[in-house]
């Protein structure tokens, strides 16, 4: 428990930065009104009359939808927002998954994973974040064939418009998946039961109401694709530069953990009968994840914030919708305020939910 002593200490360092920051906030407002511009957020229920190149937003009566230039100043951040949201969350979930891919590559047996793996490392995190989105962009996604040459595969439909993926999205019969996912939770401590009541609900959400899935597989047209996930080459650039960016660093993260566990886990594994790759994941790994969880978040934190790059190949997230709705309203202040808020509202909840895995996995001791 902290001491009354240090909880008044902290309390005093905090009321004295709460004080400077109304300070400057008050010097700020009494210079705008001494301009004739009073210091208001009432700009955000104007028009905004501009368009995004892509972006959802709400809209009441309407739900998500596009965004457009009728909307309000509002709508528009909310739309940066969610493209914001959108990069981070993906980017977050590629990024863990390539840096762990990283991590055993280099500490594979193999000289040549090994090699190959240490050099994406050391290139990538010795080069500039925003010299590799221009890369992206500009060298790779912007010298794609045009859409009458476009390149298919698979299924997927690769061009200067972007890459168009086969998309997987929720049935009517989900809703039977959803409760056996819920009841499975209930009774996670019976497997059998869990299991068998997961198993139930499938059947009977395709039974009653159809498949709890449904598939889209991008058409080749004259004009476009029918159906299908489109990735713009923007959200394309700026999600594999800060995956590939970010990974690098995760990989790090994840090598230093993995060698953290003792050696005698190793041997102990392999004594019972285990062989390599069943030790690695069955008793090994576990144990990393519990050392890299807390720098994991630094890496987290710096991806989402590094989505304002976005800017500099053109997608519209929440600092480039900021900087036209600051441009046309005059109202920088009050616009910069809010985006810091966002902001730190973002990194505030990433941080809430690693800590909160943290907790999970944390050993207690019992004396």
């Amino acid at each position: 428990m902290p001491r009354p002593r240090d909880l008044l200490l902290q309390g005093l360092v905090l009321g004295l930065v709460a004080w400077g920051l109304l300070l400057l906030l008050a010097e700020a407002r009494s210079r705008m009104a001494a301009q004739g511009i009073p210091f208001s957020f009432a700009f955000l229920s104007q028009e905004a009359g501009f368009s995004l190149s892509e972006g959802l937003t709400y809209a009441p009566g309407e739900g998500l939808r596009p965004f457009y230039p009728s909307d309000t100043y509002f709508q528009a951040l909310l739309a940066g927002f969610i493209n914001t949201l959108k990069v981070a969350l993906v980017g977050i979930l590629l990024a863990t998954f390539l840096g762990l891919l990283v991590a055993a590559g280099r500490l594979s047996a193999n000289p040549l994973a090994r090699g190959l793996a240490a050099g994406y490392v050391e290139s990538i995190r010795n080069t500039p974040l925003l010299l590799q989105l221009f890369v992206w962009y500009f060298a790779v996604l912007l010298k794609l064939p045009p859409w009458e040459q476009a390149l298919s595969w698979a299924g997927i439909v690769l061009s200067q418009r972007g890459l168009v993926l086969p998309e997987l999205g929720f049935g009517s019969g989900a809703w039977g998946l959803g409760l056996g996912a819920i009841t499975w939770f209930l009774l996670r401590q019976r497997p059998l039961w869990a299991w068998g009541s997961l198993v139930l609900g499938l059947f009977l959400g395709w039974a009653l109401w159809g498949p709890p899935f449904s598939f889209s597989a991008p058409e080749k047209g004259a004009f476009g694709t029918r159906g299908g996930l489109l990735l713009s080459p923007e959200f394309a650039a700026l999600l594999f530069g800060l995956v590939v960016y970010t990974a690098a660093f995760i990989a790090e993260v994840f090598r230093g953990a993995i060698l953290a566990v003792p050696k005698g886990q190793w041997e102990a594994a392999y004594a019972l009968g285990l062989e390599g790759r069943d030790a690695f994941r069955l008793i090994v790994l576990p144990q990393a994840v519990r050392i890299a969880v807390p720098p994991l978040a630094n890496q987290y934190l710096n991806l989402a914030k590094n989505t304002s790059l976005g800017v500099a190949v053109g997608y519209p997230d929440l600092f480039s919708v900021y900087s036209t709705v600051a441009n046309q309203s005059g109202r920088s202040l009050e616009a910069i305020l809010l985006v810091m808020a966002v902001y730190l509202t973002l990194s505030l909840s990433i941080s809430a939910v690693v800590n909160t895995y943290n907790r999970r996995v944390a050993l207690r001791w019992r004396l």
